[in-house]
């Protein structure tokens, strides 16, 4: 009899019957004791004694000061809890605790399934399971698995039952199931977009034999034995690696599946909420389904916070979400003993075995962020123990034990790096690399069209949550961004100011809160689309575009695109179009791209556009191309057209396009990509900053006609927003340009009712 906890946070005694029988100090991993000899018939008493995790840190922390993120309590890296929980640049000091996940009396006599571990054979048009099969025999101090320990297994077999997605069962002996399960026909998982998500069922019994282990024969299972335990999941069928072949550029670095190559297009993961009971498998699951409806392939999990349940794995193989598992280490350096490493060994082997079935797993790494801080000269590199502790960490005891344990399962050493060793991580030309200069380094957005990175796994920029989401956490008088209340629901230093630094580069001044709340989410809006936009234009060179970050831990300006509350930041509705399967993006020329000495006058800027057409689909995209010169009032001064074809997986540039007789503030280039009639993909650009654009008056005004909203507009209107007086209305479309006349948008949650509508022009 065995007392099992799937999560304890973090520091705690536990008793059971007046009986201390252990101390935990991991958050992270999965604990079991036995409880036999102290069980009683009734009245069973079970107490954890929770410690103070800040308590421990401090006492930690004046030992030895290692370095940590300063966002961050001094000392969290001495803790296996999730360090976001000790603050970070996103979220609160909130070192919660408790018990976090099941407890569980567990009982077995004779033998239990440790764990099932299943490589799949794909060859021939056909697929084959070969299924590790690790037992827990009473009285054998260690595992044994079928086919290598039989002589220590006797007297006992499994039977495997695969279930396809249609419903239609496979009972396989132990004879067969050790041979390798041949599936006919197999139905490929693929990430979204690229094709469906079928799963398999997958169940092993545990058999103490009847006899001799003879075939199944459907209807009569319990012929062949007692069933001691079972083991239940569901998988996919794919293939997964990813490639680092040298290229004419360096080094490529992309996800294959299925033998085709993807560009990851997402975002990045945080805790769902500080306080870990508020987070459900409902929540978890409507997130994820929000991410994939703005067409997310992927989703990388940071490592400062703590590994999903099953609830994230399950709805990520569902909806398509190809998944970066970050080990939980970030921004930090570790003090590697004994006691340490034989905790994080556990705690490895936990998730690993917990994970590594699921279909979306798309490769384990080390660490966030590390093996950047730690290269030589760097202050986290003070002491040669923190370069050789790093090293064992995550270039021998990681790789070691995921090579044990998933060998299937492609290893990276640390986001951002080029293959490890400090062999400058972030090159540009190599491996992963987290973009900052644009946020961070105060650099414009234009920045990103500077540098052809081969994956990028962060970049970002903050924005305010909406009106609605600041009233949660503010008075009336509180709404000024500088008030004490939005200072402290900012916690990436002065980012506030940050903000508005680049909203005088880019708007007029707001002149209300509310305004300079939307202000600030089409400023990172736009940011993140010249980035990305840059990026799938060099498809093939680049192919990786994660976005920092996906959501929320609570109500704060941040960088996330879906806020606390689930509502949609203008972002995230951008996503939805910059990463549709096809899509037209313009490389244009203009004030912005050349930043001439505006007080210099007179002064040459030039003025063109370059189309391009991305067609990340698996098969050749024949489309309409149409571009329009147009005057504030929307009236079209010039225009073109051309047909093109696009091979899938693939990016298209059209001719460049000379602007030399537009005017630099009065006009503006729409651009739209069409297939049999029903457009794809549209937006618009301009040569100048939104400030200095003479918009007429779009005399904006909106109405609800069944599941639509219907807007029209009398001159050109930039990133129109509608919303609902509650503003939990989610659309099929917002914040996008449109010419003058009427757009209709769909419905697609929530009532509209006190409707309101506005545009850049309502900037002022």
């Amino acid at each position: 009899v065995l007392l099992h906890f799937d999560g304890i946070d973090t520091v705690a005694d536990i008793f059971f019957n007046g009986t201390r029988i252990a101390s935990v100090e991991n958050m992270h991993r999965t604990w079991e004791f036995p409880v036999k000899e102290i069980l009683q018939e009734t009245g069973n008493e079970l107490k954890v004694v929770l410690h103070s995790p800040t308590k421990y840190i401090r006492e930690a922390y004046a030992r030895e000061h290692i370095p940590g993120s300063g966002d961050a309590m001094d000392g969290f890296p001495y803790l296996r809890k999730a360090h976001c929980m000790f603050g970070w640049d996103w979220g609160p000091r909130l070192p919660d605790a408790g018990i976090w996940r099941d407890v569980k009396l567990i009982g077995f006599n004779e033998a239990r399934i440790d764990s099932v571990y299943v490589t799949q054979v794909h060859a021939d048009g056909r697929v084959t399971l070969k299924l590790d099969v690790d037992v827990e025999r009473l009285g054998e101090e260690h595992l044994r698995r079928f086919g290598r320990d039989d002589d220590r297994l006797s007297g006992l077999s499994c039977r495997v039952i695969l279930t396809d997605p249609e419903g239609q069962k496979k009972i396989c002996s132990h004879e067969e199931a050790m041979a390798g399960i041949v599936i006919e026909n197999p139905r490929l998982w693929w990430p979204n977009g690229y094709g469906s998500q079928p799963l398999y069922g997958l169940e092993v019994e545990l058999l103490a034999d009847c006899g001799n282990g003879a075939a199944a024969i459907p209807g009569e299972r319990e012929a062949l034995g007692h069933v001691l335990d079972t083991w239940k999941r569901r998988i996919g069928l794919r293939t997964i690696t990813v490639c680092t072949d040298k290229d004419q550029y360096g080094e490529q670095f992309c996800h294959v599946v299925n033998g085709v190559k993807i560009f990851a297009m997402g975002a990045d993961y945080i805790p769902e909420d500080n306080i870990l009971p508020r987070m459900t498998p409902e929540r978890t699951y409507n997130l994820l389904l929000q991410a994939k409806n703005a067409n997310h392939n992927c989703i990388r999990v940071w490592g400062g916070g703590h590994y999903p349940g099953d609830a994230f794995w399950d709805a990520c193989d569902e909806l398509g979400l190809l998944v970066w598992e970050d080990f939980m280490f970030a921004c930090a350096v570790y003090d590697l003993t004994e006691e340490f490493e034989e905790n994080i060994r556990a705690e490895f082997i936990d998730n690993i075995k917990r994970i590594r079935h699921h279909v979306s797993l798309g490769l384990w790494c080390g660490n966030n962020e590390m093996e950047s801080f730690m290269v030589p000269g760097n202050y986290w590199a003070s002491k040669p123990r923190y370069m050789s502790d790093y090293v064992k960490m995550y270039e021998y005891i990681l790789p070691k034990v995921v090579k044990e344990y998933d060998p299937n399962t492609f290893y990276w050493p640390s986001s951002p790096s080029s293959g490890g060793g400090f062999d400058n991580p972030g090159d540009e030309n190599r491996g992963d690399v987290h973009y900052w200069n644009v946020w961070h380094g105060n650099r414009p957005f234009t920045a990103y069209r500077k540098f052809h990175f081969r994956y990028v796994s962060e970049f970002g920029f903050q924005s305010f949550p909406s009106l609605k989401t600041c009233e949660a956490f503010t008075l009336p008088e509180d709404r000024n961004i500088f008030s004490y209340v939005m200072e402290k629901h900012q916690r990436n230093a002065s980012a506030n100011g940050k903000i508005m630094n680049y909203m005088q580069q880019t708007f007029l001044y707001p002149s209300d809160f509310d305004t300079l709340l939307y202000a600030s989410q089409l400023l990172q809006a736009e940011a993140i689309r010249y980035g990305v936009e840059h990026f799938r234009r060099n498809r093939g060179r680049c192919m990786g575009t994660v976005v920092w970050q996906l959501n929320d831990c609570w109500p704060v300006a941040s960088w996330a695109s879906i806020d606390y509350f689930g509502r949609w930041k203008a972002l995230h509705y951008y996503e939805k179009r910059f990463f549709a399967p096809v899509m037209l993006s313009c490389e244009e020329e203009g004030l912005l791209s050349q930043k001439p000495d505006v007080n210099a006058q007179p002064y040459e800027v030039k003025k063109s556009i370059r189309l391009n057409v991305a067609n990340e689909t698996m098969e050749e995209a024949g489309v309409t191309v149409r571009w329009a010169l147009r005057n504030a009032k929307a009236e079209i001064r010039r225009q073109g057209e051309c047909e093109v074809t696009v091979p899938a997986l693939s990016s298209v540039w059209l001719e460049k396009e000379d602007m030399e007789d537009a005017a630099l503030y009065g006009d503006y280039v729409s651009y739209e990509c069409l297939k049999d009639g029903q457009v794809l993909s549209s937006g618009t650009v301009l040569f100048c900053a939104p400030k200095h654009f003479r918009f007429a008056a779009p005399s904006l005004k909106v109405r609800a006609e069944g599941d639509e909203v219907v807007v029209t507009a009398d001159a050109y209107a930039k990133s129109v927003e509608i919303r609902n007086e509650a503003e939990d209305m989610l659309l099929e479309d917002n914040y996008f340009d449109m010419n003058a006349g009427e757009r209709r948008v769909k419905i697609l949650k929530g009532k509209p009712e006190g409707l309101k509508v506005r545009s850049v022009f309502d900037i002022k």
